[in-house]
């Protein structure tokens, strides 16, 4: 099972201040389509015996040993017991599959595909690992191969709701945005804590131009995750849009509370004081932005906040 992980790029467009509105709007988008699938690398054990009816007792209690090593976020060691698991009982389908979500987790992409793959051979019928091989092929771009997977997982499992979610992924990425959100509208039915499938709704409706649905679809997110920190940033690109500057600060303020480390809260927030020629506390906010995008190695963004911090002080 081969997967090859895509070079994410982003471009970054130039601009003048009366442009900001699209500049924002633009940029929201793009952060929103290379978000990670986040939902399709969680642990969907039941309980910390995920294990009994399987044959192999070592085993069993390595592979329990690695489920008490996640549950503390301890993903690393968990890989080696889980790995021992596997040598001790090569028929122990959910080591393998607990191997694959712990290798997704360290962002090692290929080796959790064939731990994924290897639950599938070992139990036909497992439909969690099947969606999320689909997650890893589709992550590595592997298109047909991610859809085939995927549909059989809803085949065995209809009411999966990550497998109806990764399918939206899919369809989202080949640009099917449509049949993506009907996709995310079965995965709200049947995973109804899970906040990513309205907010990649409300990023189908931003690309559609449909900001008031966008807008509510983010906001439906943030009532399931209060500190979904992209909901709250593009709930603040689609009020910055439409002229409400007091009520899109406050969903960037948000945004900022619910990760002190996100640089795009700040940068916008320094959009909305330039357009309201506070131009002092926009200063403020973009150096702070341009610090950040420095650290995490995003030139193009840390050099786009440093030409708004120079027109911020220009303006004082």
């Amino acid at each position: 099972m081969r997967v090859q992980k895509r070079k994410k790029t982003k471009k970054f467009p130039k601009y003048r201040l009366v442009r900001l509105i699209s500049v924002i709007l633009a940029f929201s988008i793009l952060l929103s389509s290379s978000t990670p699938s986040g939902a399709s690398t969680k642990s969907h054990n039941k309980n910390m015996n995920i294990a009994q009816g399987y044959v192999g007792g070592g085993a069993v209690d390595f592979l329990n040993q690695g489920l008490q090593l996640i549950q503390v976020g301890r993903a690393t060691e968990a890989i080696a017991y889980f790995q021992k698991a596997t040598e001790l009982e090569p028929n122990l389908a959910p080591a393998h599959y607990n191997l694959g979500l712990a290798l997704r987790q360290a962002g090692q992409l290929q080796p959790a595909a064939n731990a994924f793959y290897r639950a599938t051979q070992v139990d036909p019928r497992f439909a969690l690992a099947y969606a999320n091989l689909g997650g890893a092929l589709l992550e590595g771009a592997n298109w047909q191969q991610a859809r085939d997977y995927l549909q059989r997982a809803i085949e065995i499992e209809p009411k999966l709701g990550i497998a109806h979610y990764n399918m939206g992924l899919l369809k989202q990425q080949r640009g099917d945005c449509d049949n993506a959100i009907s996709s995310f509208k079965k995965a709200m039915e049947y995973s109804k804590n899970a906040p990513e499938p309205a907010y990649h709704i409300g990023v189908c409706y931003m690309q559609q131009g449909k900001l008031d649905r966008a807008r509510d679809s983010f906001r439906r997110a943030t009532q399931i995750n209060p500190n979904y920190t992209e909901a709250h940033y593009n709930i603040g690109s689609i009020l910055f849009s439409q002229g409400k500057y007091k009520e899109a600060l406050e969903s960037f303020r948000r945004s900022a509370e619910t990760n002190t480390n996100y640089p795009n809260a700040y940068y916008a927030a320094g959009l909305v004081f330039m357009q309201q020629r506070q131009c002092a506390d926009a200063a403020q906010v973009l150096q702070y932005a341009q610090d950040l995008f420095n650290r995490q190695g995003n030139p193009q963004w840390a050099n786009a906040s440093q030409q708004m911090l120079q027109q911020a002080q220009l303006c004082r």
